[in-house]
């Protein structure tokens, strides 16, 4: 966040607070961009007070002279007239002159009243004083950072010695496969063109099933896999360096470490890959490399998938998340308890719940405007969703292993697998 944003924070927490805080204050309405005329003694005022424009010194007069238990009588014939110099000399006469001018007794607060927004401030100042972050929760955050920074490279300078991107669609008929492998491939679920990389996807049409057997015939290999899988394999090497530099990751047991890991991955590398997403063009602007949907399509991918998967992203990052934001989000995925094969679940439990509210903490001391009170919620919402996600990611995967072997790296192979393997 900006030095400007949190001054602007700052400036407007203080404006309420001011204006909480003066109990004279109460019966105060707008007030006006230039210094006017009081309508009782002609002193300069700037605001309407108790239902009329006066100055201060007659806002105070009238709430004292409210609460006064005696009448007020005039020592003259009762016809004063009240200016800024003689305005002490007849309060009867500068109070008529106030019920003239409009001013309302029923505006005055009582004692009682007083002293219960009194209370109510105290409360306030009492509440935003507990919402700050603590020194355990600005180091995790800072150890989050200086992990996810060390481990992820938003301009991929780091990708290298990949297989090239090939965006063709590669007719079965010259690719050199066993007549046992499956049929199935993405030009059964998809309609796919020979658009390039700037281009989106097109809609995801389904093939009827009159049309099963001429799919067949026009079955496709997956030409972009070698480089996504490369690239896949990239993204993965640098979550495992992000989780084995958190302490309380390498705390765990290292079967808790594969558990967690194996389920956290495809979530983790989603929440980074949705720092490049580029929303307006619904591409992901990884340095040098601009990737779409169509790719994921021409790596075997299927809808069942891919249309979820974008929706998500959109969402995502129309939440505008702060780099902070982000890292928790990694964090909270992977400190899952609930991943298949934990056997520490009370102390990743604790680990996630304190995660979920150093996120919670961050938010509401960080962030303005009415927003900032959904982002949480939200932000919950999006990790829910990708959870249902991850079992599809990981059939699909195995699918498109059985028909391209020897394409996809062994690690993603052991990430989508359930049995678990025993070292990365």
């Amino acid at each position: 966040m900006s030095n400007k944003a949190t001054g602007a924070q700052t400036i407007r927490e203080a404006l309420t607070g001011q204006n909480e805080e003066d109990e004279d204050e109460e019966g105060k309405g707008t007030e006006d961009e230039e210094s006017r005329a009081c309508g009782v003694c002609g002193d300069l005022a700037k605001g309407y007070h108790f239902n009329a424009l006066t100055c201060e010194g007659c806002k105070g007069f009238f709430r004292r002279a409210i609460k006064r238990s005696t009448q007020l009588r005039c020592p003259f014939l009762n016809k004063c007239t009240i200016t800024k110099n003689n305005r002490r000399s007849c309060q009867a006469c500068r109070f008529r002159k106030c019920q003239a001018i409009g001013m309302r007794q029923e505006m005055v607060m009582s004692e009682k009243e007083v002293l219960e927004r009194r209370i109510r401030i105290k409360k306030k100042k009492m509440l935003v004083a507990t919402i700050q972050l603590s020194s355990q929760q600005e180091e995790t955050i800072q150890e989050l950072l200086c992990g996810h920074r060390s481990t992820f490279d938003s301009a991929f300078y780091r990708f290298s010695g990949f297989r090239p991107m090939d965006r063709n669609i590669l007719p079965a008929s010259e690719y050199n496969h066993s007549e046992n492998e499956p049929s199935y491939a993405c030009s059964l679920s998809f309609s796919l063109s020979s658009s390039s990389s700037s281009s989106l996807c097109g809609s995801f049409e389904k093939q009827d099933n009159q049309e099963g057997e001429q799919a067949r015939k026009n079955t496709a290999v997956f030409t972009a896999l070698p480089h996504m899988a490369d690239l896949t394999t990239y993204m993965i090497q640098d979550i495992i360096s992000f989780s084995k530099g958190l302490q309380d990751f390498r705390s765990l047991s290292i079967g808790d470490q594969i558990a967690l890991l194996k389920g956290a991955t495809f979530e983790v590398m989603q929440i980074r890959f949705n720092m490049v997403f580029n929303a307006k063009r619904g591409t992901w602007d990884c340095g040098h490399f601009t990737y779409c949907i169509d790719d994921a399509v021409r790596a075997g991918f299927q809808p069942l998938l891919l249309e979820p998967l974008l929706k998500f992203h959109h969402t995502l990052r129309k939440l505008g998340l702060q780099e902070e934001e982000y890292v928790l989000m990694q964090a909270m995925s992977l400190f899952s308890p609930d991943r298949p094969g934990v056997q520490q679940h009370s102390v990743i439990d604790e680990l996630h719940e304190n995660l979920a509210m150093t996120l919670k903490t961050w938010i509401d001391c960080k962030r303005t405007g009415p927003e900032k009170h959904l982002l949480y919620p939200k932000v919950m919402a999006c990790l829910t969703e990708m959870r249902t996600m991850t079992e599809e990611y990981s059939k699909q995967v195995l699918q498109i292993q059985d028909i391209q072997p020897d394409v996809i790296s062994p690690l993603i192979v052991e990430m989508v697998r359930k049995n678990p393997c025993n070292d990365f």
